[in-house]
């Protein structure tokens, strides 16, 4: 009977198969090393590329902000001048505005009523003067915040009875403050034409 031992064959068999298992365990630390750097490369491009754009960004916003501060800056200075202008056109205005107001106080004055004093203040007048009687008084406070086209939103200060003259000619009459505002000639306009918008809207 042959007898055949096997015993070497298996150990350099299993030696073998311990080598190509480390083989593997090698090739496979360097295949997974290869894959961490190119994926570790890839995410590191993709985010340089990111802060690149990012900083892309910021400067573009700094640019942005600084067009905004000169755009503010030019609509306050527009606003400047549209003001001034408007101040300049007012002035031009004004120069006529006593002549309308006189007229004004002329032509609602009514008879009984007379005017002592006038005193400008801005864009309100405060009269002073005598009247036969409150009624009188009432009428022409009256006609000036609902007639007239140049005065409104009369005001009585004050009103009290008192008497002038002596002897013979001495009257009672009633002394009376009326504060009254006064419009600019754009200002008047610009209420007229609200006036006509409003009675067309009413018309339709």
């Amino acid at each position: 009977m042959i007898k055949i031992n096997l015993l070497p064959h298996r150990e350099e068999k299993r030696k073998q198969l311990k080598n190509d298992f480390y083989s593997l365990l090698l090739l496979s630390a360097i295949i997974g090393g290869l894959i961490v750097v190119v994926v570790s490369t890839y995410f590191g491009r993709l985010q340089t590329a990111q802060a690149e754009r990012n900083e892309f960004i910021k400067k573009e916003n700094l640019k942005l902000d600084e067009k905004i501060a000169e755009i503010a800056t030019l609509r306050q200075e527009i606003d400047a001048l549209k003001a001034r202008q408007q101040a300049v056109e007012d002035l031009q205005g004004d120069r006529n505005q006593p002549v309308f107001l006189m007229d004004e106080l002329v032509k609602f004055t009514p008879e009984g009523v007379y005017l002592r004093t006038l005193k400008q203040d801005g864009q309100r007048i405060l009269l002073t003067g005598y009247a036969q009687s409150q009624d009188r008084v009432a009428e022409y406070i009256r006609d000036l915040g609902g007639r007239s086209d140049w005065m409104f939103k009369p005001e009585l200060v004050g009103i009290h009875s008192t008497g002038i003259g002596t002897g013979r000619d001495a009257k009672k009459v009633f002394d009376f403050t009326i504060n009254v505002g006064i419009k600019r000639p754009r200002e008047r306009e610009e209420a007229a034409a609200s006036q006509a918008a409003e009675s067309g809207t009413k018309a339709k």
